[in-house]
């Protein structure tokens, strides 16, 4: 297949893969998430909290866990049900040309949509970089995202994969309030743009870049033992 095929056949590949991902019930999740998202506006004006780029990020935080979870939760189940992942286990290689395109166009639609999300709060709340802060949120959503993938693999059902991924989420919240925890690099939740008042801002600096390498880091292992779990034809077909 020559270079020019290929840039033919892409945008078709890309819309199909939309269709398949976000096919269903995500925009139901969708919809939770801007409702979500515009309750936490609401609530932030009505109790006249401190209105920054800090504030912003915590309001969007909740919304792209919701906005990742049902591609990435659902995916394999989704694949299984409607027998796609017969022909998938039929391509060599399948493991990175479908589900690493597809974890790809996965998180480049989940971007754009938090950049809706940021904008509009820049225009209801107060003014933020949309693209910046939506950069900023794709870590956390990586980290989650993969997580979210390779248990799906494991355990083959949406529904277990929710269970679990709600519990690890809930985790997540519990110890990124605790004191050692929560201004360390490995806080996956780490604010980048609440600077504590204890804390030098170059040392901070360097706590934000040790938490971006974590995370990246650990959503890499995350995939790729995902994508190994698939290589397992006998267990899913």
């Amino acid at each position: 297949m020559t270079f020019s095929h290929i840039i033919k056949l892409a945008p078709r590949m890309v819309k199909y893969n939309l269709k398949v991902i976000f096919a269903g019930k995500f925009v139901w999740f969708l919809l939770a998430a801007f409702l979500f998202f515009g309750y936490f506006m609401f609530q932030s004006a009505w109790n006249r909290a401190e209105i920054n780029e800090a504030l912003i990020y915590w309001l969007l935080v909740f919304p792209s866990l919701l906005i990742i979870f049902y591609p990435a939760v659902f995916g394999i189940q989704n694949d299984e049900d409607s027998r796609i992942l017969e022909i998938i286990f039929g391509i060599p290689d399948y493991r990175y040309k479908v589900w690493g395109v597809r974890l790809l166009i996965i998180y480049v639609a989940v971007y754009f949509i938090l950049v809706i999300f940021a904008a509009i709060a820049s225009i209801l709340m107060y003014p933020v970089n949309p693209f910046g802060i939506s950069a900023h949120l794709l870590f956390p959503i990586f980290f989650y995202g993969n997580l979210a993938f390779m248990f799906s693999t494991i355990t083959r059902s949406g529904n277990a994969t929710a269970v679990i991924m709600i519990i690890i989420c809930i985790i997540f919240l519990i110890f990124s309030d605790v004191n050692f925890v929560e201004n360390s690099f490995w806080n996956i939740l780490l604010n980048p743009y609440e600077t504590p008042r204890n804390i030098l801002p170059v040392l901070w600096e360097n706590t934000i870049i040790k938490n971006k390498i974590f995370l990246i880091t650990g959503s890499l292992v995350w995939m790729m033992l995902g994508l190994l779990n698939l290589q397992k034809r006998e267990k899913f077909v």
